[in-house]
């Protein structure tokens, strides 16, 4: 049922159960939000949307108040935008002076806020406790202090991820967010998948930095330093710079990276056929056992973490090989440096990936020698570009230096939740019948929804898999196997809703039309390229040739099956 409301003059048709900042919105006018997320429900915690409406002795939150017929809203009144600036002066009563050295110094919501609402002095002061900053998760550093309490991460946190490792504590004046037991991100339940970051508003949450470290690697004569990149990396740094999302990107990216200094770069989209390949042949030795079903993709470290604390049961599901970044830190430290005559221990291998977990995965490897040396999120490789005085614009193209940066787009498909999935059952469908599988493209597994099924034919057997993304439906669904649900052959988890191209060490600020611009780079790579399946990657099938073995052999599965993590339930 439509609704005549009236905004700022303006008669304006809603629809009944419409909430007004939804309105808001759609005519396009502004207001400011801290607590909001527009997939979660409402709460109308900061009131920082309030809004003035006629007959009503109070401001509402625009967030949480639905439209009503006799409605006449002012949204920028003198008396909105009073409550608004004493809002955030009270914020800012309890907010560290130190603004130059945050991290989120340019890009934070309550520093916008305070420049939008002409907050020019400190008009409250408040005497707060010395509150110690969380560092001991190599993932995410958290700092209290800064916390507004908007409410953001425990949300996501519990409602999109599903694990509620930072909550609300006390109450009244003394509330705050904190850990359970106040152990630390590092001792609790923490995945590490970074969406709290994303969704934080201030610099109380960001990620690990590891700038320092690459700078130090990068100036130290003694070291080799390469560097490896994830199949978003491409498209995340063409959005940052206004560049076209094009082949052109991966090669003023590679120019970029030499210009900082590294000697060699890897696109890890290689990798990440070498795991399709290994993973094939896992499952089609598990299928025709008829045992360990359904195949738990294992490429997502977040996911992987979750299933080894939470859920051991399930660990024999999980698929043993390697992760892209840990199979490509592998192959550069065992084979490809050393043919070129360096010694493994002079190899310093960064890692650049949308994902803040990736950190946590480097330090946990379980073996005796790290495979990657540090790990830096997207947001850390824009900075280290501006840092270092790199134009990426007026670089000239760099061709891969290296034969091992060849990959199909099966490999990239990587970044995009069913992508793996999409590229697994190519090369399934060719291991065990000998053809292709016409047509490659899988319209089942793609698209942005959560969830994605597929039924798939191959050699006369009808093979069921899942996309699952967002950790919380990935455990909605896991239940239902626990409860007794047959017929699913593997299942694919993402910890990040939609996959890598928004992952928790990409650009913050991300909205659905970034999502769906990293997506289209990706799918057109898979409509552009060559070489669609990892099958038909002839350095793979060099490497399993002269340095590997047949897919799932034994030499394979002592290089790039991965020992499992001592962790225990919590």
């Amino acid at each position: 049922m439509l609704l005549t409301i009236e905004i700022n003059g303006q008669q304006v048709s809603s629809k009944r159960g419409e909430t007004i900042l939804t309105v808001l919105n759609r005519i396009g006018v502004k207001v400011p939000t801290l607590c909001h997320l527009s997939n979660l429900s409402p709460t109308g915690a900061c009131r920082m949307c309030v809004v003035e409406v006629e007959g009503l002795s109070h401001l509402v939150p625009a967030c949480s108040h639905q439209v009503e017929e006799w409605m006449r809203i002012h949204t920028h009144s003198p008396r909105v935008l009073k409550a608004r600036k004493t809002l955030v002066e009270l914020l800012l009563a309890n907010h560290p002076d130190d603004c130059l050295y945050c991290d989120r110094n340019g890009t934070c919501e309550l520093q916008e806020l305070s420049e939008e609402l002409q907050v020019r002095e400190r008009k409250y002061m408040s005497r707060n406790k010395p509150v110690q900053i969380d560092k001991a998760c190599p993932s995410i550093q958290r700092d209290p202090a800064k916390c507004v309490l908007c409410m953001r991460c425990s949300r996501v946190c519990r409602e999109i991820v599903g694990v509620s490792a930072i909550d609300a504590v006390g109450r009244g004046s003394h509330t705050r967010i904190g850990t359970s037991y106040n152990r630390g991100l590092n001792f609790n339940a923490c995945v590490r998948c970074g969406q709290c970051i994303m969704v934080c508003p201030t610099g109380a949450l960001t990620e690990k930095k590891s700038i320092q470290q690459v700078i130090e690697a990068l100036s130290n004569p003694d070291l080799y330093p390469v560097v490896q990149f994830s199949p978003t990396v491409p498209a995340a740094i063409a959005e940052e710079f206004g560049l076209k999302s094009s082949k052109d990107i991966l090669n003023l990216l590679r120019a970029a990276l030499k210009k900082m200094g590294f000697r060699q770069s890897f696109d890890a989209s290689m990798a990440a056929d070498i795991n399709i390949m290994e993973e094939a042949a896992l499952f089609l030795d598990r299928l025709q056992k008829n045992t360990k079903l359904p195949l738990l993709t294992s490429c997502c470290p977040a996911w992987v973490r979750y299933i080894e604390v939470f859920r051991p049961e399930f660990a024999t599901y999980l698929s043993p090989v390697k992760s892209p970044q840990q199979i490509m830190g592998t192959l550069i430290k065992q084979y490809i440096t050393s043919s070129a005559g360096v010694k493994p221990g002079k190899v310093f291998v960064v890692s650049v990936t949308p994902c803040t977990a990736g950190k946590s995965e480097a330090e946990s490897n379980g073996s005796e020698t790290r495979l990657v040396d540090a790990v830096i999120t997207i947001r850390e490789l824009i900075r280290m570009i501006r840092l270092l005085g790199i134009d990426i614009s007026n670089l000239d193209p760099e061709p891969a230096d290296s034969a091992f940066s060849i990959s199909s787009s099966s490999g990239r498909l990587f970044g995009i939740s069913g992508g793996h999935l999409e590229g697994l059952i190519r090369s399934i469908n060719f291991m065990s019948s000998g053809q292709e599988l016409s047509p490659l493209k899988i319209n089942d597994l793609r698209g942005l929804k959560p969830k994605k099924e597929a039924k798939v034919r191959i050699n006369k057997q009808s093979v069921n898999v899942v996309a699952v993304s967002g950790l919380a439906n990935a455990i909605g669904f896991i239940d239902e196997i626990a409860n007794g649900r047959e017929n699913i052959h593997i299942v694919e988890v993402m910890a990040c809703l939609n996959g890598c191209i928004n992952g928790g060490g990409q650009r913050t600020g991300t909205d659905e039309k970034c999502l769906k611009s990293r997506m289209k780079a990706l799918y057109d790579i898979d409509e552009e390229e060559m070489v669609k399946v990892a099958h038909k990657n002839p350095v793979v099938n060099e490497l399993f040739e002269k340095f590997l073995s047949g897919p799932n052999s034994q030499r394979n599965q002592e290089i790039l099956h991965k020992t499992p993590l001592k962790t225990s339930a919590i």
